[in-house]
């Protein structure tokens, strides 16, 4: 499964006021054919890496690699994967900046 079929998945409504959701909704999944979201515990917590490479279209063309000892709802999937992808320890600023970037698929590519 990728990201893409994750986010279409989903109860919209359980994500109506996640801003990161909603955009991940409005963007096309481009590339990504090799990249690989992996999704695994490690001390009691999951763990979620390889999110925060190229675009937004990438990462939605990600597929999802869940360890087998990670039994979540799809919703637990995405709200864990969301919140990797989210903002924490940024700035309003710092983040806007960053989505921006990430959004401008030139500026993606050179940041890869």
């Amino acid at each position: 499964m990728r990201l893409r079929d994750l986010l279409l998945e989903v109860d919209e409504t359980q994500f109506h006021d996640n801003p990161l959701f909603q955009q991940l909704r409005r963007v096309e999944s481009e590339y990504g054919i090799n990249l690989r979201i992996h999704v695994r515990r490690s001390g009691g917590h999951v763990i979620v890496t390889n999110v925060h490479v190229g675009s937004l279209g990438d990462i939605l063309a990600g597929i999802l690699e869940v360890a087998p000892d990670v039994h979540l709802s799809n919703e637990q999937l995405l709200l864990e994967i969301l919140k990797e992808m989210s903002r924490e320890g940024f700035t309003e600023t710092e983040t806007a900046d960053f989505w921006d970037e990430m959004k401008d698929i030139s500026k993606a590519k050179i940041i890869r």
